[in-house]
């Protein structure tokens, strides 16, 4: 923790920030190492304060050992006006998109009768900046949940067959992940088959699967809060030729993808590598969403691999890689991987099989 520390501080004295205050549960753990359900920070140039109550203080002090922890009480705003005069700060930055307007109102407030001057002013992204870049600590939380992802696909090739019902899919799926270690889904399992195959979040339903069915299988597991994404999508036979076809057309549309990723190239760049394709194949208007996101501590960050999205992928960044193709009203495929952006490539932490399967 003291090294993200020391980043950060770094880039708050680029930005010209004194203090700030992290409300935020991902970026306070990523910060402190806390894990506990209520807790804020507070960063200045030279001091660390993790605020929380009495339920917590215990489990502050034995995970963020770098930290001053302070019992809020039952006056929070006003421990917390006490803290901010013992640390001398005058300007205070609070994570904008983080802080509701309810909050920040409350705050305010709580400052009208303060003798001491105080300027709240907002930052965006502070934190998050430095979540883009993955240390050897985070890979190998990382690489331990798409592991677990990995073995859950296995396991639900052992389990799929027409006949079952799709939530049933994803309970046993879950209940299989949860007793190999996992904390927990990184989502909500999509479990979508036959025609809902073309929804592209086709959380699990009470449909049933048939003989013939796609069936696209989206999920994840959490290890030590971080999270893995993996979608594999197979076929009940007997199948189309038609769907055989479209998943080639998928599986080297991925493999287009990762081939374009490397130090240096935007994201922008690496989707249309895989978007170009898929239009010239004739299915550019069912591919309906971003090539893939960033994976850590949440399941969705940065960086984005998406048209919109002009920043530079750097090595230590962690990305899905997901294209797919959705026909309304028949089917769709998808196939996804977690992928590790290095100085002249892409490493692929997934290894499920991604060969058509027939089931």
């Amino acid at each position: 923790m003291a090294t993200r520390l020391t980043r950060l501080r770094q880039l708050m004295l680029t930005e010209g920030i004194e203090a700030l205050w992290v409300r935020q549960e991902d970026n306070r753990r990523y910060l402190s190492g806390f894990t506990g359900d209520s807790g804020q920070l507070l960063i200045t140039a030279t001091e660390q304060y993790l605020l929380t109550d009495g339920r917590f203080t215990e489990q502050a002090r034995a995970e963020a050992t770098e930290f001053q922890v302070v019992d809020l009480g039952n006056k929070p705003w006003e421990q917390f006006r006490e803290v901010l005069a013992a640390a001398g700060v005058r300007k205070l930055h609070f994570e904008a998109e983080h802080l509701s307007y309810a909050a920040y109102q409350d705050f305010v407030e709580q400052l009208r009768d303060w003798q001491q001057p105080l300027n709240l002013l907002p930052a965006r992204g502070l934190v998050e900046k430095l979540r883009l870049y993955k240390d050897e600590a985070e890979l190998d939380l990382i690489q331990k949940a798409v592991d677990l992802a990995d073995a859950g696909f296995a396991y639900l090739l052992t389990i799929i067959r027409p006949g079952i019902r799709e939530r049933d899919l994803a309970l046993e799926l879950e209940y299989y992940l949860a007793r190999q270690g996992s904390e927990g889904p990184s989502f909500e399992t999509i479990i979508a088959s036959g025609p809902r195959s073309a929804l592209p979040h086709g959380v699990a339903s009470e449909r049933i699967l048939q003989p013939g069915d796609l069936v696209v299988m989206d999920f994840g597991a959490i290890y030590s809060g971080y999270h893995s994404d993996l979608t594999r999508t197979v076929a009940l036979a007997p199948v189309a030729p038609e769907w055989r076809r479209l998943y080639n057309t998928v599986l080297e549309a991925q493999r287009l993808g990762i081939a374009a990723i490397c130090s240096g190239r935007e994201g922008r760049e690496v989707d249309a590598a895989v978007r170009d394709y898929i239009s010239a194949c004739g299915y550019g208007e069912y591919f309906r969403h971003s090539l893939g996101h960033g994976v850590g501590l949440a399941i969705h960050e940065g960086p984005t691999l998406s048209s919109r999205n002009e920043n530079k992928l750097a090595p230590g960044m962690v990305v899905t890689v997901e294209p797919g193709i959705y026909l309304p009203g028949r089917g769709g495929i998808r196939i996804e991987d977690v992928v590790l952006v290095q100085e002249n490539g892409a490493r692929v932490l997934s290894r499920s099989p991604k060969e058509f399967i027939e089931l």
